[in-house]
């Protein structure tokens, strides 16, 4: 409550606010069931992409794996509900079976990889995330390979209503949490690394340490994010362990502003929107069939605008702004 009330009274977070309560108000304003089951999806990648943005905006640190925790909490809710009764207590289990596996995975391909540099890395995380896909495709037994399954979920996430209000509470926690803990003496020592990681370990800093801790929270936030990606579609197959998945991350957090968890959540925002626009116009005319190519354009055309990401940019704007007044202020004392 204590974090909730700060946030709230900080004068920069009132937009939030509002935003955040218009959201919660748009289903029973608009009961369009695409757009409610659009903007549900947005909040769920949105988790995915602030937990991407912990990695490369405030660690600099790059993962083409990403979607290896994704798939694995999609795949862990998936098989639970199905072998079991689709009940709150089972779903929960799942949950915890998801952040503990995603935690000692995300601590174990850290400590293998995270010494490496930033290009190995990648690379490494890219391999580990394809032996996720193969071993999905192959154990059919347990997975159904990529014909995938259906399975059945709570009473409480049947009706679209509530999983949307579930998915806005979520994503409005997670980002409240990480907002917290990238302000947090352990998120500036992550910001330090991505800034300078030679003279961050020379002031006696662990880095490999701080490298492993956003490891796990991002790899956590990440199967998070699959369970409710999987329960959203009451389906799962082996398109959660593609690099598709990752891509999407990287593409919502660049285009939303890296460093800034509101960009990610942007970026999600956009590039859902844009997939659901240019789909539907798709079914008009064939010429937007190859909806990919303006969704390349689309991305193309906002990183030459916003450099820095939306966000990014918009900051920059404003620095600048406030900087060109102070040094007319500091011009008029010196006339006067």
């Amino acid at each position: 409550m204590k974090v909730v009330k700060t946030f709230i009274l900080q004068r920069k977070n009132i937009a939030y606010v509002v935003v955040a309560l218009l959201l919660l108000l748009f289903p029973f304003i608009n009961d369009s069931r695409s757009m409610i089951i659009l903007f549900t999806q947005v909040f769920i990648f949105a988790i995915l992409a602030m937990s991407y943005d912990l990695l490369l905006g405030f660690t600099g640190i790059v993962s083409f794996g990403h979607a290896m925790f994704f798939g694995i909490g999609a795949y862990t809710v998936g098989i639970v509900m199905k072998q079991f009764e689709p009940t709150v207590p089972y779903f929960l289990l799942a949950v915890a079976i998801t952040f503990v596996i995603t935690a000692i995975l995300s601590y174990v391909v850290g400590l293998l990889t995270l010494r490496l540099k930033s290009h190995f890395y990648a690379m490494l995380t890219l391999a580990f995330a394809s032996l996720f896909l193969v071993l999905a495709e192959k154990w059919r037994t347990l997975t159904h390979g990529n014909d995938g399954f259906t399975f059945r979920t709570p009473e409480i996430f049947r009706d679209r209503l509530d999983f949307y209000l579930i998915c806005l509470v979520s994503m409005i926690v997670v980002f409240l949490l990480l907002t917290r803990f990238t302000n947090s003496p352990a998120g500036k020592v992550l910001q330090a690394i991505r800034e300078n990681e030679q003279r961050t370990e020379s002031l006696g800093y662990s880095v490999l340490q701080y490298k492993i801790i956003a490891s796990v929270i991002s790899g956590v936030l990440a199967g998070f994010a699959g369970i409710l990606y999987s329960i959203s579609l009451r389906f799962v197959n082996t398109s959660v362990f593609t690099m598709d998945i990752t891509l999407d991350a990287l593409l919502m957090t660049i285009i939303g502003g890296v460093g800034t968890l509101v960009g990610a959540i942007i970026g999600a925002g956009l590039i859902e929107f844009a997939h659901h626009w240019l789909t539907e116009l798709a079914k008009v005319h064939w010429i937007f069939e190859r909806w990919l190519i303006f969704f390349g354009i689309i991305y193309i055309l906002a990183v030459m605008f916003f450099p820095r990401g939306i966000v990014g940019t918009l900051q920059m704007m404003k620095f600048k702004s406030k900087k060109k007044k102070t040094k007319k202020v500091e011009k008029q004392k010196a006339a006067g």
